[in-house]
């Protein structure tokens, strides 16, 4: 028989966002990660890929109730011009946050946008 398990009509998580605690592992991870590198167009894809996987986890590790995650890496190689990132969320003001960190070296630009979306 399959288990049935009665609402809990609580809409506040126990183990809230911390936001400084994700941004300190981002940044840490992305340090680490990307101090010493070069700008590669053709790995930048799958160091971006990894990167975020790892993030992925050590946000996971935390251990928040009740939140989703979506992380995005962005490597962008330094030649003088300007960049805008943009996203678009369906978003509940109070409860989803987001979170970015970056890492600049003398050939790129890496940053990490870490969206925790609150899933009642």
């Amino acid at each position: 028989a399959k288990i049935r398990y009665a609402n809990t009509y609580r809409l506040e998580s126990h183990n809230k966002f911390r936001d400084y605690l994700v941004r300190d592992k981002a940044q840490a991870i992305l340090t680490n990660k990307l101090q010493q590198a070069k700008y590669d167009g053709v790995s930048s894809p799958s160091v971006c890929a990894s990167v975020s996987e790892e993030i992925l986890q050590a946000v996971k590790e935390l251990d928040f109730d009740r939140y989703k995650y979506v992380v995005s890496v962005l490597i962008v190689e330094k030649a003088g011009q300007a960049i805008n990132v943009a996203s678009r969320w369906v978003w509940d003001v109070q409860r989803d946050t987001w979170v970015s960190a970056e890492c600049e070296t003398e050939t790129f630009i890496a940053l990490a946008l870490i969206t925790a979306c609150y899933y009642e």
